[in-house]
């Protein structure tokens, strides 16, 4: 069974950077954008779409009510089924660490699996956003709450579990107080 890390993470926090930066000190590949890619070849959706829909919970209350039903699956729940099997793949293929879209979840019988949450304050989380990814129209915070809503609702609609409790996760590190670095250097020695 291949030794897989996976990264959940508040927006800003830093979790796809230090993913990456953990793969690379490692030696094994990173998946995050490069899943984006794979399931959007798979499934033929434009990749920007298949972003947008791995942060929304299909429909909301009513929707979820009466999902699976008289309707059927949906885009949603197509590009899940699609995102589960390359996860699955993925991990069978051989060491590698995942950033989102619910590996934790997926892996969770199938991989030895280190699962990881990164958050940190709003604060440095406001001001790293801006950093790396510029002024919005928006506040900082309210982009981040709203972004950070839609993870949780996602990943509770697909997974039933509750996004960023500890108890779903091997480690959750603060990136903001324990610094980007030390946390690539904490995950890579915990690996």
């Amino acid at each position: 069974m291949n030794r897989v890390i996976t990264i959940s993470r508040e927006f800003g926090s830093g979790g796809r950077t230090i993913g990456k930066k953990t793969a690379e000190a490692l030696g094994i590949p990173c998946y995050d954008r490069e899943l984006l890619e794979k399931i959007a070849k798979e499934s033929g959706f434009d990749e920007k779409y298949i972003q947008e829909a791995g942060e929304y919970a299909p429909g909301g209350f009513l929707a979820a009510a009466f999902s699976h039903s008289a309707t059927g699956p949906n885009n949603a729940d197509y590009l899940w089924n699609i995102q589960y099997k390359i996860i699955s793949q993925l991990a069978q293929e051989g060491p590698c660490v995942i950033v989102g879209r619910c590996a934790d979840y997926i892996l969770r019988d199938k991989a030895d699996c280190l699962r990881v949450f990164i958050h940190a304050d709003m604060d440095f989380r406001a001001k790293r956003i801006v950093e790396v990814y510029g002024e919005r129209e928006q506040s900082p915070e309210q982009r981040l709450r709203d972004k950070d809503k839609r993870r949780a609702a996602y990943h509770r609609f697909y997974t039933d579990m509750k996004w960023g409790h500890a108890q779903n996760y091997d480690i959750t590190l603060n990136s903001g107080r324990v610094g980007i670095d030390k946390c690539v250097e904490i995950i890579k020695d915990l690996y």
